[in-house]
């Protein structure tokens, strides 16, 4: 699949005017009357992917002047350029958010070629400069930092020394949480594994599943994921008495025992970057990032089996990251055929955009891209 770059130059020119994005309510309200269409290719309420775009655009509901229309299961299918092209003829929205991976290319590159005056704002990193229109633009966040928090949970939790990620798709997103969590593990112990198993889309709920089981049955204890909605996963290792950590929004309430702690999103920030700058008029941010420390990105509450080493450990990696000190992805590394990936003494910030393009399992990983 291929994963296309922004050049450095936007990236940070964009990184940097997210400061002056938090606009306050008294701002929001002498702003222009604004219409935003948001589009789900699931349901709303997945305790996953979908809902955590659902809650951002319940806040941005909240905002005086705002109005939001929302569709949710809607296919990576021309479905979704109908959507799009309904929400902007019909209902005068002027700013979209499609939100799902495949709605990028052809669907909402068509669609904002025939309303040049509306803008999209997609969830991904697929945004090119000189390549794709000044109105769309590409935004996500670095949620390998909880996905190595949720690895250093695990590292202490595990006692089999076998952890599991079911994974939707081998795209540079999904490796990258990979790599982080297993890291993660690893630094607290050294030869712990990571089980991995595409299911090959983004909601499989069957093959979900049938992963977690075969995993657990060769002694995999802590799981965790990059698929649309991780309740199938929570509630089967839960079922099977093993623990978990989440992913896109929190699943503690499926199973408040198991649950340990999870990596979650928070896109009200970026929603309200592409709010702010279509309201007064100022250029489209076309590629937006950020991580812990800019509020894109959180962990869930720690579940009552966290043991407090796991806990001390794990507030001191996120304080690192949250000062900007900690670097994930940092030489020697080698990835799980043995082959040096980052050199010893290289370090890549989580704005380098080498990462944007990961193509392979670090060592440690039990699977193959």
């Amino acid at each position: 699949m291929n994963f296309q770059l922004p050049n450095r130059r936007d990236s940070l020119k964009t990184l940097a005017a997210l400061g002056a994005a938090a606009s306050s309510p008294l701002a929001f309200a002498q702003a222009k009357p604004i219409t935003v269409g948001v589009i789900y290719v699931g349901p709303r309420d997945d305790y996953g992917y979908n809902q955590a775009q659902a809650e951002a655009a319940a806040q941005l509901k909240k905002m005086a002047g705002v109005k939001v229309v929302e569709e949710e299961n809607v296919p990576e299918t021309a479905a979704v350029q109908r959507t799009m092209t309904g929400m902007i003829a019909q209902d005068g929205a002027s700013l979209v958010f499609p939100t799902s991976f495949g709605y990028f290319d052809p669907h909402m590159l068509a669609v904002a070629a025939k309303f040049p005056e509306a803008r999209f704002a997609h969830c991904g990193g697929m945004w090119t400069e000189g390549k794709h229109p000044k109105n769309t633009a590409s935004f996500f966040g670095y949620i390998d930092e909880c996905q190595y928090l949720n690895g250093v949970i695990a590292g202490h939790m595990s006692k089999s020394g076998k952890i599991g990620f079911v994974a939707a798709k081998p795209i540079p997103q999904v490796l990258r949480n990979i790599n982080a969590f297993t890291m993660g593990a690893r630094s607290v112990k050294p030869g712990i594994t990571t089980n991995v198993i595409f299911t090959g889309d983004w909601s499989m709920p069957v093959k979900e599943a049938e992963a977690t089981n075969s995993m657990a049955d060769q002694g995999v204890d802590v799981f965790t994921m990059h698929v649309d909605g991780p309740k199938v996963i929570v509630e089967t290792a839960a079922k099977r008495g093993k623990m978990v950590c989440g992913y896109h929004a929190s699943q503690a309430k499926l199973a408040p025992q198991a649950y340990l702690t999870g990596a979650e999103w928070n896109w009200l920030t970026a929603y309200t970057a592409f709010l702010e700058a279509a309201r007064s008029g100022k250029p489209h941010p076309n590629f937006v990032r950020g991580g812990l420390k800019d509020g894109f990105v959180k962990p869930s509450a720690y579940g009552p089996a966290v043991t407090d080493a796991a806990k001390k450990q794990a507030d001191g990696i996120k304080a690192q990251m949250m000062a900007g000190s900690f670097d994930i992805f940092k030489g020697p590394l080698k990835d799980n055929k043995g082959a040096t990936v980052i050199p010893a003494g290289k370090a890549f910030k989580q704005t380098d955009l080498e990462l944007e393009k990961m193509n392979y399992l670090v060592e440690g990983v039990n699977g193959s891209v």
